[in-house]
């Protein structure tokens, strides 16, 4: 396969003719993500990233994915050091899951995992853990980055659900940042949506009830305070790259 889904360069069917002698070392480094300014993020995650990250929705007028935004730039993340180590507390499932992935039939029926044959820990030499025994069978490695795949898609399958309910009651609107880097150059992001408080608020109460009975308003919330995340991680690109100041230019968010 051509590059895909960002971190991703060849991926690959799992099987046991292929990758029979496969050995891999996970969550020794996170380079492969150091080039993606951001990343999706399931629902479920939400609580545990709003404290450290800046939660926006990525996508066009007909399908939004919730994204936590790592860089002011292209090609930058703030969360990954010059040693390939991630430096914040929490790690979107999106990289924990990496190099595994699953790949979805045309029908969108069948699902099959992947893996990506370019990451740099994978192996030959019995370092990590192996995808296969001696016999061929999977392995209970193998077996457990199965079920980690099967429940991040159906977490992916609810937090589409999510983005519906927003999409339905007409709460996102077009947003960009704006940044003034070390060295007086200014930049931006743009391209996201966030909700609209004001819309949320002025939904009819038996929506407002049921919105909090499914714990999408608690999301709703934790977005919206997540925004504040913004000129913090702003300030530490800047002073790891030996800058003194990277806060936004005007308000953290503004709607466009």
């Amino acid at each position: 396969m051509a590059k895909q889904l960002m971190i991703y360069e060849r991926a690959v069917p799992v099987s046991s003719e292929r990758h029979r002698d496969w050995s891999v070392v996970l969550g020794k480094s996170y380079g492969f993500a150091k080039a993606v300014n951001s990343v999706p993020l399931l629902a479920a995650e939400f609580l545990a990233a709003a404290p450290n990250f800046t939660i926006v929705f990525a996508g066009d007028a007909e399908t939004v994915v919730p994204t936590v935004i790592l860089g002011m730039r292209d090609q930058e993340n703030g969360f990954v050091d010059a040693k390939g180590q991630w430096t914040a507390p929490y790690i979107p499932a999106f990289l924990r899951r990496y190099p595994f992935v699953f790949s979805r039939s045309e029908d969108g029926k069948t699902f099959t995992l992947c893996l990506d044959e370019e990451y740099e820990d994978f192996n030959k030499d019995g370092r990590g853990e192996r995808l296969f025994d001696s016999e061929g069978n999977r392995t209970q490695f193998l077996e457990s980055m199965l079920n980690f795949s099967r429940e991040y898609q159906a977490l992916f399958e609810r937090t589409q659900l999510f983005c519906r309910r927003l999409k339905e009651h007409d709460l996102l609107e077009a947003a960009q940042a704006q940044f003034t880097l070390p060295g007086g150059q200014s930049t931006s992001l743009a391209g996201f949506f966030t909700i609209s408080r004001d819309k949320l608020k002025a939904l009819p109460p038996e929506v407002l009830a049921e919105m909090a009975r499914t714990d999408e308003l608690e999301l709703c919330y934790a977005h919206l305070h997540s925004l504040a995340n913004l000129t913090p991680m702003a300030q530490k690109i800047a002073a790891a790259s030996g800058g003194t100041s990277a806060a936004p230019a005007a308000k953290e968010v503004a709607t466009v």
